[in-house]
């Protein structure tokens, strides 16, 4: 038998190479990648520009030096020969600080400088040794002045800040500092410069430290800005170098406007004195863009108007030395209004009354319509101290306001009470804004903590007197509602005696409240006919505000006079005799800035507002240059193409404000005040200009709530949410939400008591809750009442009447 051979593999086996490519392609791969394509007939390269090293070093310096030249020429545009003097308003942040004397520091710093003094009261100071020339403005300061203050610092380029080492180191700023930094740190501040005064009068050991003190008080506030000593003349003139020297501030809502301080004003009455209308003259330094004899202006307290002519007079305060041999009589025809040209007054669009087949309305309809709307006697509450011009700022809180229109019938079930509440004002709760509220107004008048109560023995009765209990009611039950809201937002329980689907008839029910259709242009209400709407918004911002730095017409740092036409004298009569000062300020207005929009606003509270305002409650808005009344409504500041109507503006949130105003392009900062029941202001809320857009879907949402009954898997009977089989088979397309996140459809109704039986997605819980959503649109009454001085009307009523209490309680 033959022996087994087995045959032993040795180590030179061939091994073929698998056929795997790895992290590439094959060929294969690609072949079927390319099948179908046809090839480039022509292929371009991009030859980029290789530079050398030297190359690169020149442009880098090209760069640098045309970013130093812009500079420059930013800095130039002020406080030169022939440019707008640098206009500097002193501003004290305690009340017991003169400003006059720091006035007087700066103007004997220097033996050759050269004051003039309007009798407007403006101070114009020339600095041969600087170049420079400045122009200095003072405020009237204290309670009741802040939107003066407000109004002054808007055209200002430095904001000179004076504190005092006197008032000890933990008063630097008093209780009106305080409230009014807060405001002015909300509109922007321009340029500031803070100035430490009455230093030497105190003991030269604690000086060091006294202005250290301050110096770390301002650092909070202001962390870039270093404290300048102001005693001594050689300190005004480092303050002066500081001013005319530093980098300004960019305010865009300013810059990108024609602006105009007036410091030399004339009213000239039409010779037809059956006109009850005149020529305004307005002197001063133009600043900021071009501005248009055709268009418009905007003058702080008046209202708009249209211009006659643009003179320009010799600049009586000019740098040179040969200014004293100038003709000042020499005054040249700058431009004159084409009335081809003119920009309209009107603000409104005015609707066709048969389109959207709406019937004009009968004589007797018009008639109650003029009854309803017939002027009454204004009645103000005014604090103790304050003038006409104070209290001219103050909103008619006793003006009858309208009723809400049948669309907003259905809040009055559901809390959402708005217009009832339009003249409710939030109590002094603002401890930093409010600190008049706490200051004592005569040796009688003062508030004391509840500390010292007990101590100083104070009458009830007398304390009981000085209490609004109504107030005190009303501001109670604002807060509960809120905190209700809060807890259950936008649930409410099913009427009982009214059927489901008559209650929310205009309510609709959304798949998905992020990605189902809504359209902008649906049911609109009619006072959507009176306003106006941009295709495209954003763009024509853009185009608007790169076309007036091109216009012909006055050029800013021109000396000029402004004759703005028809200017009612009655209206004029009232701004002469409430102003303070002799001053105007003028605004030159853009393109559609007249015309009325929806008005979109980003607002946050402020830290001390504790108060929650409700939706539709009257605010007073200071949007850019204007200042106005409005109603507005809130709705949360989210992405998307649809926003969701908030009842409540809470501390600490951030919402959008919805109202009728006049177009005003970003950026504009935006302040909201609110009446205190003793009549005075505080700021709740601060924010910017959002858009112009009427086509912002705000809905309202309410939320009918469920309770399971029965479950059978993913099977359950609702119950409580519907209270007959009617509005159970109504309300059946609209989807169901749990509070454990399930989802689920209305399959049938059970009985005829508003059982219904549902499928969910997944297992009920006994302890859920069943949740239908339901939306409706919400838009912003007309409300818009511009804060104007008009206190000579109802003085003039006053008069006739024999009731000269009425301004005052």
């Amino acid at each position: 038998m033959a022996d087994h051979v087995f045959h032993r593999p040795g180590p030179l086996k061939q091994a073929n190479k698998a056929h795997k490519t790895g992290r590439h392609r094959s060929k294969g791969a690609i072949d079927n990648a390319l099948k179908g394509k046809v090839s480039n007939t022509a292929i371009s390269h991009k030859h980029k520009q290789i530079q050398r090293k030297e190359q690169r070093r020149n442009q880098i310096s090209q760069l640098r030096k045309n970013k130093r030249e812009e500079a420059l020429a930013l800095k130039r545009q002020l406080g030169g020969q022939n440019t707008a003097p640098f206009l500097v308003c002193i501003l004290p942040m305690h009340q017991q600080i003169d400003a006059r004397s720091a006035l007087a520091i700066l103007e004997s710093c220097d033996e050759e400088a050269i004051v003039e003094r309007t009798p407007s009261g403006v101070t114009y100071m020339n600095l041969p040794r600087f170049k420079q020339r400045f122009a200095f403005i003072i405020p009237p300061v204290g309670r009741g002045n802040e939107l003066t203050v407000l109004d002054y610092l808007k055209v200002c380029d430095t904001t000179l800040m004076l504190t005092s080492a006197a008032m000890g180191e933990d008063d630097v700023f008093d209780k009106w500092g305080h409230r009014i930094f807060n405001m002015i740190s909300a509109q922007s501040i321009p340029t500031p410069v803070v100035a430490l005064m009455d230093l030497e009068s105190i003991n030269p050991k604690r000086r060091s430290s006294a202005k250290a003190a301050v110096q770390k008080f301002i650092s909070k506030l202001l962390p870039k800005e270093k404290i300048m000593q102001l005693d001594t003349n050689m300190e005004g003139l480092n303050v002066m170098r500081r001013i005319g020297g530093q980098k300004k501030n960019l305010i865009y809502n300013r810059n990108n406007r024609p602006h105009l301080f007036g410091d030399h004003v004339e009213f000239i009455p039409n010779p037809n004195p059956a006109e009850d209308e005149g020529t305004l003259k307005v002197t001063g330094f133009l600043r900021g863009t071009p501005l248009d004899v055709n268009g418009l202006v905007h003058i702080t307290g008046l209202g708009d108007f249209q211009m006659s002519e643009i003179h320009a007079p010799q600049d009586p305060y000019r740098l040179d030395k040969y200014r004293s041999n100038q003709d000042t009589s020499d005054i040249r025809l700058v431009a004159k209004a084409d009335p081809n040209k003119q920009t309209s007054l009107q603000s409104e669009n005015i609707p066709d009354p048969m389109d959207a087949e709406q019937t004009w309305p009968t004589e007797e309809e018009i008639a109650e319509s003029q009854k309803e709307t017939k002027k009454m006697k204004l009645i103000k509450r005014v604090p103790k101290g304050y003038s006409a011009y104070q209290a001219a700022w103050i909103p008619d809180v006793e003006e009858v306001e309208d009723e809400d229109d049948e669309e907003d019938d259905d809040d009055d079930m559901d809390g959402d009470d708005d217009d009832n509440d339009e003249d409710e004002f939030m109590s002094c709760e603002n401890k930093s804004f409010d600190g008049e509220c706490e200051e004592p107004e005569s040796d009688t008048e003062e508030y004391v903590d509840t500390a010292s109560v007990s101590d100083a023995a104070i009458n009830d009765e007398k304390y009981d007197q000085q209490m609004d209990f109504h107030e005190e009611r009303e501001t109670m039950k604002k807060i509960k509602e809120a905190r209700i809201d809060e807890m259950w937002p936008d649930e409410i329980d099913t009427p009982l005696d009214i059927p489901a689907r008559t209650r929310f008839q205009k309510f609709r029910g959304l798949e998905s409240f992020r990605t189902s259709p809504w359209d902008p242009k649906e049911n609109l209400p009619y006072d959507y006919a009176r306003i106006y709407q941009f295709q495209n918004f954003e763009r024509t911002k853009r185009r608007i505000i790169n076309e007036a730095k091109e216009i012909d017409g006055a050029v800013p740092g021109w000396y000029i006079t402004i004759y703005v036409a028809n200017v009612p004298a009655t209206k004029w009569n009232a701004y002469k005799s409430a102003q303070l000062v002799d001053n105007v300020i003028v605004y030159g207005l853009l393109p559609h800035e007249h015309q009325m929009s929806v008005v979109n606003a980003v607002l946050k509270r402020i830290p001390d507002s504790e108060v929650p305002i409700k939706s539709k409650e009257r605010l007073i808005i200071q949007c850019g240059y204007r200042r106005f009344v409005v109603n507005p409504i809130f709705s949360q500041h989210t992405n998307g193409d649809k926003h969701k109507f908030e009842r409540y503006f809470r501390p600490h949130t951030t919402v959008c404000a919805t109202f009728y105003a006049p177009i005003q392009f970003p950026p504009a900062p935006i302040l909201a005040f609110k009446t205190n029941p003793d009549s005075t202001l505080a700021l709740v809320a601060r924010g910017c200009l959002l858009s112009c857009n009427p086509d912002r879907i705000i809905l309202k949402r309410v939320v009918l709530s469920g309770h399971p009954m029965r479950i059978n898997r993913k099977s359950a009977t609702i119950r409580y949410m519907f209270f007959n089989k009617e509005d159970v088979e109504y309300f059946k397309p609209v989807k169901l939400r749990t509070k454990c996140g399930r989802l689920g459809h209305i399959k049938e109704s059970l009985g005829t008591h508003g059982h219904m039986k549902c499928y969910f997605d997944g297992q009920l819980r006994s302890y859920d809750t069943v949740f239908m959503y339901l939306f409706k649109r919400v838009y912003p009454k007309w409300t818009y009442d511009e804060c104007l001085i008009t206190c000579e009307d109802a003085d003039t009523e006053d008069k006739k009447n024999d009731q000269p209490e009425a301004m005052q309680e």
